[in-house]
């Protein structure tokens, strides 16, 4: 069970002036959810290849999951609950019947190991773990067994298949449940101002950092995300990345109940199923398009702009599209482009309405409530850098959070004396007549961004250092031209040890739990790893090199 000084809060002083602004509501996140759900009960709220379900119906649905979590699961209000999803509506109705029963969805990707769901759920304190039989044949499910025997979890909810041994099904949580109603669930009693959402920071390493994401906040999140892209009765929401990720609840899902919108939930983001949705749906909104995804979007055949006539925000993140795709997506589709960046912490941006194209090809725009405050401080220090400079992006804001879940030895350095979140970052602040906009220039920290996934190297280093041949290690990221970046690995090995290959270096990290897209594509032995003048791996030295061996391979190809 979670404890006061577990969560950082925000300081009584913010918090009256949010309330005053009207920003955040003195109320739970479910009870906002629930009066959007009775205020649009006939209309359709959640689309599927499978399903078609109105609010009411979606909701009904989720009180009778949340019926059945207390009564057969021996949890109770206030203890957290594992994902391990894909994008099916059982999903949904868990998400949203676990808000409803008062035990905080903790958000992880369906291609997390047990390592990464085992150190999350001690982390947090996590019991239960929701996961999908026949996602990608098993895996997920094959994971809950595996955390099962070596006990990070105690119980499991199983999704589209045999609960097996120490387990219960959605079907049988669903007809347990039967009867409840929306409004007698657990949440009643729940503070607003305690976690409603535990969200996963990009990746785990020893110490997982995860964000606590508080009911107004996250609740002020979402409908201000919605106001940005003005969802409303008549959206339709196309999302086809993983849903149970902060991007997924704060993007799609809530913004669109909030609404009354209309989501559609893409099982992948495979192009074909993608056009087959938008031919049937015709969306209007495209909250999150990852880099490669809008690549392959060009380089499909048949695409025209017809087909997307009906998208009126494509908006790109993960990275800032490389120019020549904007002007592409332009020219040959009809398609003007809106960036955006986020974060599981909180804070957005987005390329205001009416934007020029100097705005939307060369920056990620700007945040998207008037009550988010942005710095662009000295990595060094506290102090703030001129205008046009580069600097370290730090945000402050009602739905930025104001520390990590059980982490008080990094928040010191996570966070300005004055609550300012540092994000690591690098950024330049664009002033102009028509408002001030943001671009990202790259990072401080050791974090390597392969399409919108981000990958920690410390994670990865200490996995691979447990390999019998190798010494020491270091990953580092190798410039991409359609995810942007992906892991490269120097090992230095044990002495006439033989070299691991990427594929018998892979096989080794998915034994150990690691998810499959945080594996190194390329792997180079060297003698030595080069050091600074502090003795710490160089990292912008292998860089460097791994750059320069690509740009004399492709030479070589041409």
């Amino acid at each position: 069970m979670m404890t006061e000084s577990d969560v950082v809060p925000y300081d009584r002083e913010s918090v009256d002036r949010f309330r005053q602004h009207g920003w955040w509501t003195g109320r739970t996140l479910p009870a906002e959810l629930i009066d959007a759900a009775r205020t649009h009960a006939d209309r359709v709220a959640l689309v599927t290849p499978e399903i078609e379900w109105t609010y009411a119906e979606l909701f009904d649905r989720a009180a009778h999951f949340a019926g059945g979590l207390t009564r057969m699961c021996d949890v109770h209000q206030g203890d957290p609950v594992m994902f391990q999803m894909g994008n099916v509506a059982e999903t949904i109705v868990a998400y949203l019947g676990c808000l409803l029963a008062g035990t905080p969805p903790v958000c992880t990707l369906p291609q997390h190991g047990t390592r990464e769901i085992g150190l999350l759920a001690e982390h947090v304190g996590a019991r239960l773990l929701i996961t999908q039989a026949d996602f990608r044949g098993g895996r997920a499910v094959e994971t809950a067994r595996q955390l099962l025997a070596q006990g990070p979890i105690e119980s499991v909810v199983v999704v589209r298949g045999d609960a097996g041994e120490g387990g219960v099904t959605y079907d049988e949580l669903l007809a347990a449940g039967a009867g409840c109603a929306p409004e007698d669930q657990a949440f009643t009693r729940v503070d607003p101002g305690s976690v409603a959402v535990f969200q996963l920071s990009g990746g785990t390493t020893g110490l997982p950092k995860v964000a606590p994401r508080l009911h107004e906040e996250y609740t002020y999140n979402s409908r201000s995300w919605a106001q940005a892209l003005h969802y409303d009765t008549e959206t339709v929401v196309l999302y086809p990345l993983p849903v149970m990720h902060n991007a997924g609840i704060s993007l799609a899902v809530q913004p669109a109940i909030l609404s009354g919108s209309r989501l559609v939930l893409a099982p992948s983001a495979d192009t074909f199923e993608l056009l087959n949705l938008i031919d049937r749906h015709r969306p209007q909104v495209l909250p999150l398009v990852p880099p490669a995804l809008a690549i392959r979007l060009l380089d499909t055949p048949g695409v025209t702009r017809e087909a997307l006539r009906s998208i009126e925000s494509f908006v790109v993140g993960g990275q800032v599209l490389p120019l020549e795709v904007s002007v592409r997506l332009r020219d040959e589709l009809g398609i003007e482009v809106r960036q955006m960046f986020g974060m599981a912490e909180g804070m957005f941006l987005v390329t205001p309405d009416g934007a020029d194209e100097e705005t939307r090809f060369h920056t990620v725009g700007a945040p998207i409530a008037p009550a988010d405050e942005i710095r662009i401080l000295d990595p060094a220090n506290e102090s703030e850098v001129p205008d046009g400079e580069i600097g370290e992006l730090a945000a402050r804001g009602p739905y930025t959070i104001r520390g990590y879940y059980r982490a008080p030895a990094h928040n010191g350095s996570a966070f300005t004396s004055d609550g300012f979140y540092r994000t690591g970052d690098l950024a330049r602040r664009h002033p102009s007549p028509g408002g001030t906009c943001y671009s990202i220039e790259g990072r401080i920290k050791d974090v390597i961004n392969r399409g919108v996934e981000k990958i920690h190297a410390e994670e990865v280093e200490e996995v691979m250092v447990q390999h019998p041949a190798i010494r020491t290690a270091a990953l580092v990221a190798m410039p991409d031209p359609v995810l942007g970046e992906k892991a490269c690995a120097y090992l230095e090995l044990e002495d006439d040890a033989e070299p691991p290959t990427v594929a018998t270096l892979g096989e080794f990290l998915l034994r150990a739990g690691l998810a499959k897209y945080k594996l190194p594509e390329r792997v180079e032995i060297v003698t030595a790893l080069p050091l600074t003048n502090v003795g710490k791996v160089s990292k912008k030295v292998l860089r460097d090199d791994i750059q320069h061996k690509q740009r004399i391979e492709e030479g070589e190809a041409s």
